[in-house]
């Protein structure tokens, strides 16, 4: 797929999006999603008329972009969040409703990564996916501050005990790794 948007540089989302087997009906949300929302146009296509795509950031005016764009693009599948994710229950989406959830470059913003993760999983059904990229802790062109970078070996041992299971680990590109993992 020739998507033309920047990111595409930074990672391949085709590529990415398959490793979540995504289907059809399926509710599925981009946690963090920016006024871009890189993700959530090729999610809201997989998931169809009958999924649900949530596209959710803290700043209105990113969700104010991205309706704009589903309402101009026909999406009716694709439905704005406000959400501070640091703070558990605060995103108004049901819990254990998601099928798949996306942290793409999120956690590195945040010093509060683990309240962060804690919302995800609460979002997810029991089962379910969480894909979570973030940029590699090598130094790099591009991207934050190493200090800011997240060590995928923290997540990997944070992960189990926050009730989370590594199903995969992968290589997201030149400057980023990839996760998936699933719900207990």
């Amino acid at each position: 797929m020739a998507n033309n948007n920047k990111s595409t540089i930074l990672f391949d989302i085709d590529l990415i999006l398959s490793k979540m087997d995504i289907e059809e009906k399926q509710k599925v949300a981009e946690l963090g999603c920016g006024n871009f929302g890189f993700f959530v146009w090729p999610l809201a296509k997989t998931v169809g008329r009958y999924g649900l795509v949530y596209a959710v950031d803290i700043l209105k005016p990113n969700l104010d972009e991205i309706k704009r764009r589903a309402v101009h693009d026909n999406l009716p599948q694709v439905k704005t969040v406000w959400s501070n994710l640091e703070i558990f229950k605060a995103t108004n989406i049901e819990t254990s409703s998601l099928d798949n959830a996306l942290l793409i470059n999120v956690l590195h913003q945040s010093a509060k990564k683990i309240e962060i993760l804690r919302e995800a999983i609460r979002l997810l059904k029991r089962g379910a996916k969480l894909l979570i990229i973030e940029w590699k802790t090598a130094d790099s062109p591009l991207g934050p501050e190493l200090s800011r970078r997240v060590k995928i070996e923290a997540l990997k041992t944070a992960a189990p005990k926050i009730g989370l299971d590594l199903k995969e680990e992968f290589e997201a590109g030149p400057y980023h790794y990839g996760l998936i993992l699933t719900k207990l």
